[in-house]
């Protein structure tokens, strides 16, 4: 017989709660923000669509509101302290690139900036569902450019080549996990 124990229903989200987490640049009018979002995933093939979920609250859900569009940035876990940083302080009481020392360069599609060093980045532009948005946070967006570490990615696989360069997942209070050591299954013939 299994141990089975009841989950308060206030952390049940912590048992799907271990995607990659992502960082999420914005900008709109000169201002650009950045913030950890545990809650984003793939929505659909073609064309890609992500969901993420933005507070009302963030400064930026302001911009990304205004501008229509977002990043999604994949951190890896060296990066782990900093994504905990752009997750824990508001973009309102001062500019997170520069107090955290965050690396930039320009996005291809869209005017956020994306986060150096990352494995991964996803340009986004919002796909308006108001009612989503204003009641859930819910932001849906097509991807319409993505970008990856070779070293990390590539012919559509995920192969991380150092422990510092695993993608990281968020639990709470400060406790991250890295991705794991792949492994193959090939079903019985």
């Amino acid at each position: 017989m299994q141990n089975i124990q009841a989950v308060e229903l206030a952390k049940a989200y912590r048992l799907l709660n271990h995607g990659p987490t992502t960082i999420v640049t914005s900008a709109h009018a000169g201002a650009s923000n950045v913030m950890a979002a545990a809650w984003a995933m793939a929505l659909d093939f073609d064309p890609p669509k992500v969901l993420v979920v933005i507070d009302k609250s963030t400064l930026t859900r302001e911009l990304v509101e205004a501008s229509g569009e977002f990043a999604l940035n994949i951190p890896t876990r060296a990066q782990a302290e900093q994504t905990l940083a752009v997750g824990s302080s508001s973009g309102r009481d001062g500019d997170k690139f520069a107090a955290l020392d965050i690396a930039t360069f320009p996005s291809q599609k869209i005017g956020a900036p994306l986060m150096s060093g990352c494995l991964a980045w996803l340009e986004c532009k919002i796909i308006p569902e108001p009612h989503n948005q204003q009641r859930y946070d819910l932001f849906i967006a097509e991807v319409v450019a993505a970008w990856a570490d070779a070293a990390a990615f590539s012919e559509g696989r995920w192969h991380f080549p150092s422990a510092d360069q695993h993608s990281v997942h968020y639990l709470s209070g400060g406790a991250f996990f890295a991705t794991g050591e792949a492994f193959n299954v090939q079903l019985k013939s």
